[in-house]
């Protein structure tokens, strides 16, 4: 018999020695990918603002680390942009924070965003549709995410107080969750009626440039290059990476987040390592038999990858399986999970790795020992 199917042929005769082998792939596989997808959501409800706009360079305050720790800009602050030929548009956006009262008299921090309600706006194009934006020309309209109506013991259509002025819920949306508080979103005009204090102070110029203008050429020309810098000039992907690297890196939410997928990433790499090595270690006999009839060393090696890569591979079918339930599930209550393609190819790859290297690594005995002494 070949040594190719022996392989297959041993994991068909023996499953039940394996399966626990394949289900410390499947449950350890899942735990770092479930782990990394919730750290991976969580931080990425920081840069929403960010990833759901359609504006290509973000200018703010001097070396803001986060988008929602943004400060108010000096006056003209937009004044290159509007200048550069390579510009089409140039989009204010304000955020504030404020006090929201339950119905019951329990405040709660809430994030207030005013942005433009023109339907070719670039604040939040990718969540806000035309109906909605129409919505916030309403006076005193806001929009809130649709997890937050119970947090805010709110409805649609129903009223709230934000800094001790009424305000009205006109609409829910998905995907605007925020780590902290609540987001809301508002027109500039509900921002002068909720905030009147900051309500013309701009966090931030979203811009918007012209087909066939570099985006990273541009902002280094509209930068400012005094000797004390009043704004920073960020491509929108890289402000969202900044903003979500000081959340993980800077924050202690980040950090015990980070700290828990590390152990969650250690404890999959040693229950899996230490099943996959107990089933091969109880075929030992049998490898042994192998080598009294002169079996070379490097075929059962091969042998013994083989059996890893399939039992990994079955491990990691039933993997994907269960993450594709976790993510409907998680859609369905609204937990924010990232599943990004680099991170499930990466712990894919991580666990074949392990599966193979266990294995090996448990069959050093008996390709350093003699056959004699392990068939005894």
């Amino acid at each position: 018999m070949p040594m190719v199917s022996l392989a297959r042929s041993s994991l068909l005769y023996e499953w039940r020695r394996y399966l626990p082998a394949v289900l410390a792939i499947t449950f350890a596989g899942l735990l770092m990918v479930v782990q990394v997808a919730l750290l991976m959501g969580l931080f990425a409800t920081v840069s929403v603002v960010v990833d759901k706009s359609a504006a290509q360079l973000w200018i703010g305050f001097r070396d803001t680390q986060s988008v929602d720790l943004g400060r108010p800009l000096a006056a003209r602050s937009d004044a290159a942009a509007w200048a550069h030929p390579g510009v089409e548009r140039v989009e204010r956006y304000v955020s504030a924070y404020g006090d929201l009262r339950r119905s019951d008299g329990v405040p709660i921090t809430v994030l207030l965003n005013a942005v433009d309600t023109s339907d070719h706006a670039l604040a939040f194009s990718a969540l806000l549709t035309p109906q909605q934006r129409a919505m916030l020309r309403e006076p005193g309209a806001i929009l809130i995410d649709e997890a937050d109506v119970s947090k805010l013991g709110a409805r649609t259509d129903g009223k709230v107080e934000i800094n001790g002025r009424g305000a009205r819920i006109a609409g829910v949306v998905r995907g605007l969750r925020a780590v902290g508080g609540v987001n809301v979103v508002g027109s500039y005009a509900t921002m002068r009626q909720l905030a009147p204090e900051t309500a013309e102070q701009v966090t931030f110029h979203l811009v918007r440039l012209r087909p066939g203008w570099d985006p990273r050429a541009v902002a280094q020309d509209i930068g400012d290059r005094s000797a004390t810098p009043r704004y920073s000039v960020w491509l929108s992907e890289d402000f969202s990476v900044r903003s979500q690297t000081y959340w993980l890196l800077e924050s202690g939410t980040g950090i015990g987040s980070g700290f828990a997928s590390v152990l969650a990433l250690i404890v999959g790499i040693a229950i899996t390592s230490q099943t996959l090595a107990a089933a091969v270690m109880g075929s030992i006999k049998e490898f042994a038999a192998l080598r009294a009839l002169g079996v070379s060393r490097g075929s059962l090696r091969r042998v013994v990858i083989e059996q890893s890569l399939w039992v990994g591979a079955v491990g990691l079918a039933v993997t994907a399986l269960l993450v594709a339930g976790i993510a409907w599930l998680g859609t369905a209550l609204n937990v924010a999970m990232a599943f990004s393609a680099w991170m499930l190819g990466g712990v894919a790859a991580l666990m074949i790795a392990i599966a193979v290297a266990s294995g090996v690594l448990a069959l050093r005995p008996l390709l350093h020992a003699e056959p004699a002494t392990l068939l005894r």
